[in-house]
C-alpha cells in the first residue's frame, strides 16, 4: 500500500509539471481530472493501509498511535482530506465566490507540506523495528535515501511554479 501511496502521490503532483510529465501534452482541464484521478487512488491506499494496520493491532492487541510513524501518518491523512476539500473549493469557486489565484497558490503550498509530511512518514517507517528487522545493511541505506529523491523533484517544481520568476534586465 505504502508503495502505491508514494507512487500515486508522487505522479499526481508530476502532472503539472511543464518538463517531466507523459502528460505535458494535454489540457489543463484532462490535467486536473488526472490529478483527481491519482489522488483518489493515494486516499484509497491510505485508507486501506490504515485500515489494515489497525485491523493487526487489534488482533495483536498491541496500543493504536503510539509511534512518531503512526502519528505523523495520522496527521498526514488528515491533512490530505484538508487538501481535498481544497481542490473541490476550486473546482466550485465562482459558486463560492473566493480568489481562484489565492486558493490555488494556498492548495499548492499546502499540497508540498502534505507531501513533505508524507515523505517524513516514510522515513519513520524505514526507521520502524520491523522494517529493520527486514531490510539490513547498504539496502537499508538505499531505501532511507530514496523518498528523497522525489520529494526534491516536487520540492524543485512547486518552487519553479509558485515563487515570481525574476525579471531578466538587458
Amino acid at each position: 500500500m505504502s508503495i502505491a501511496f508514494c507512487l500515486c502521490l508522487t505522479e499526481a503532483i508530476l502532472i503539472f509539471s511543464p518538463d517531466g510529465s507523459l502528460f505535458s501534452s494535454c489540457s489543463h482541464r484532462v490535467k486536473v481530472r488526472l490529478h483527481w484521478t491519482a489522488q483518489s487512488l493515494v486516499i484509497v491506499a491510505a485508507t486501506l493501509g490504515l485500515a489494515f494496520i489497525v485491523s493487526s493491532k487489534n488482533r495483536s492487541e498491541i496500543l493504536h498511535f503510539v509511534s512518531w510513524h503512526s502519528c505523523l501518518g495520522l496527521l498526514t491523512l488528515l491533512a490530505m482530506c484538508g487538501q481535498i476539500l481544497c481542490g473541490l473549493c476550486l473546482q466550485i469557486s465562482q459558486l463560492l465566490k473566493i480568489s481562484v489565484a489565492q486558493l490555488r497558490l494556498y492548495h499548492i503550498m499546502s499540497g508540498l507540506l502534505v507531501y513533505l509530511l508524507a515523505t517524513f512518514t516514510v522515513v519513520l517507517g524505514i526507521y520502524s523495528d520491523w522494517f529493520q528487522a527486514q531490510i539490513k545493511g547498504v539496502a537499508w541505506y538505499l531505501c532511507l535515501g530514496l523518498p528523497f529523491c522525489p520529494a526534491l523533484v516536487i520540492i524543485n517544481q512547486t518552487i519553479r511554479t509558485c515563487l515570481p520568476k525574476k525579471r531578466q534586465h538587458v
